[in-house]
């Protein structure tokens, strides 16, 4: 599969024809084969591809929060940030250097370049607008995004929480809540059942 991959990064195709799309889904099937730090509540590990559906969900049930904003834009958003993954499998945010983001820029921009120039250009300006978080669009994407992942550790048994991540799990977001007050009042009640998990010790 990889090497079929290899043949078209960097030839960007005019139009994609059936094989081209198969080769396309295939490398995202990858999201589902590469895990997370994160665990499910069942006790195993989770794919990249399992945040991501859920992340999408997370926006479509706040889209009425936001009138005035494009939730098609952040539904994408949602959708593709993590494509390039399927490359470089994940890093925990507490471990990513800037070298792991170079690497994921790389991978994106190959990945980007299997799709047809409309598909290619709509994608590399929606991770240029995630990147430099600009937009109110990039910045609540950016919020929903550290939550559903605060949401997954609270969900995981315990025993599965490395020891920095009893107080990671208590401010991780914080920071990006503050612009959104519906955001903040959803990460307080993400705090408190944080608390009430450590306090428990429940293992689940």
């Amino acid at each position: 599969m990889m090497n079929k991959v290899k043949y078209i990064f960097g030839y960007g195709v005019k139009n994609m024809d059936n094989q081209s799309i198969l080769w396309f889904l295939s490398l995202a099937e990858k999201l589902k084969c590469n895990l997370r730090h994160s665990w499910t509540s069942s006790g195993r590990r989770e794919s990249v591809a399992e945040h991501s559906w859920r992340l999408c969900i997370f926006s479509w049930l706040f889209r009425s929060h936001f009138p005035e904003l494009d939730m098609n834009k952040v539904l994408l958003m949602c959708l593709f940030h993590d494509i390039g993954e399927a490359v470089t499998g994940d890093i925990p945010s507490f471990q990513k250097t800037n070298k792991h983001e170079d690497a994921e820029t790389e991978a994106i921009d190959s990945i980007l370049n299997m799709l047809d120039p409309a598909m290619r250009n709509e994608l590399s300006v929606l991770f240029k607008e995630m990147q430099e978080q600009n937009t109110k669009e990039a910045r609540l994407f950016k919020a929903l995004d550290k939550m559903e992942a605060v949401l997954q550790h609270n969900e995981a048994p315990l025993e599965t929480w490395l020891p920095l991540e009893y107080e990671l799990n208590l401010t991780y977001a914080d920071e990006n809540v503050k612009e959104f007050p519906v955001l903040e009042s959803f990460r307080n009640e993400l705090r408190e059942m944080t608390l009430e998990l450590i306090s428990s010790g429940e293992t689940r």
